[in-house]
């Protein structure tokens, strides 16, 4: 029944949301997900390779990943989108802002939203008749309940085994799943280290309506991850991981250890910060600039042992599962 909910409200043929993952989508991963079954997401920078700061060209690069996604499925899809800070206004995050008004123009129907509950964001994105796919950056009951409240479609609930940046708190998947789901009526998906079809299955018996996956999607032929990063992941396990900042892990590249070093002598350093200022995941991930660059996946990698298509994965994670 669960499952079918999730289903119901994604209109997809599986419980399965790829995340967003910034740079690490594109147009062809987006709807080769989507066509497989789950719902495919664009995340801020999606198709990319270089920075821009004008809200105006980040809404009109944008607007081409999602046009071509439309050229290669008409299955559904989605954009991620950054909550304003709390007490922020709609209209002072220019960014989403402009993304937003882009999305709506271009009849977007699916909007992964990261970040703190927002009532005027979330008011906004159901007026313009959107499904709501909220993913809170650190999962409390308070937020879930909130995010009910203001008319959340789906739930996902993240524990601090996942890649990217990491939740405040240290709950793990098999922790921060079921305590959400027993805390709210709309479907939850689970994120967090689900690698392969024992991870879907443990995470649907933890009482969750799907699952919400980014990690293991970097190595599939169709993710714009250099092909050296893929070989790299693959050959990697968990005991290849430490820890950059307060809310990063890392694969043991050059950067990555002198971030670690820098993170162990003083936790209170900002290393996170200077990630960022040396352009985040892009050098690291797409580019293969282990000098520069930090590696980030969830801590199951010791389940990513293979590279494959899109469809072929999503039929191992999905199997048996509707």
């Amino acid at each position: 029944m669960r499952n079918s909910n999730a289903t119901t409200v994604l209109q997809t043929k599986y419980p399965l949301v790829q995340a967003p993952m910034s740079w690490m989508t594109d147009a062809n991963l987006v709807a080769a997900v989507s066509e497989a079954g789950g719902l495919g997401v664009l995340g801020l920078n999606a198709g990319q390779r270089d920075v821009t700061s004008s809200p105006e060209e980040t809404a009109n690069r944008m607007r081409q990943q999602i046009q071509l996604v439309k050229s290669k499925t008409t299955k559904p899809f989605g954009i991620n989108i950054v909550a304003p800070r709390s007490g922020q206004s709609l209209s002072d995050a220019i960014f989403t802002d402009a993304l937003l008004q882009m999305a709506y123009e271009e009849n977007v129907t699916h909007f992964v939203v990261v970040g703190e509950a927002h009532e005027e964001l979330f008011k906004q994105i159901k007026l313009h008749d959107g499904i709501l796919i909220f993913r809170p950056s650190t999962p409390t009951i308070e937020q879930a309940q909130l995010a009910e409240k203001l008319g959340t479609d789906l739930l996902v609930a993240t524990g601090s085994d996942e890649g990217g940046e990491l939740p405040e708190q240290e709950a793990g998947t098999f922790t921060i799943v079921p305590a959400i789901v027993d805390a709210v009526n709309i479907p939850v998906l689970a994120a967090g280290g689900i690698n392969d079809h024992r991870g879907v299955k443990a995470a649907l018996a933890l009482g969750a309506a799907g699952v919400y996956i980014g990690s293991r999607f970097l190595v599939t032929n169709e993710s714009p991850m250099s092909d050296e990063v893929k070989k790299y992941v693959i050959r990697s396990n968990f005991d290849d991981l430490v820890r950059v900042s307060a809310i990063r892990r890392s694969l043991k590249t050059p950067a990555a250890l002198r971030y670690a070093d820098m993170y162990r002598i003083d936790p209170q350093k900002d290393t996170e910060t200077l990630i960022r200022q040396h352009g985040g995941m892009r050098p690291g991930m797409l580019e293969a600039d282990f000098n520069q660059g930090v590696i980030s996946v969830n801590i199951g990698i010791n389940e990513i042992n293979e590279q494959s298509s899109v469809a072929e994965l999503v039929e191992s994670l999905m199997t048996d599962i509707i």
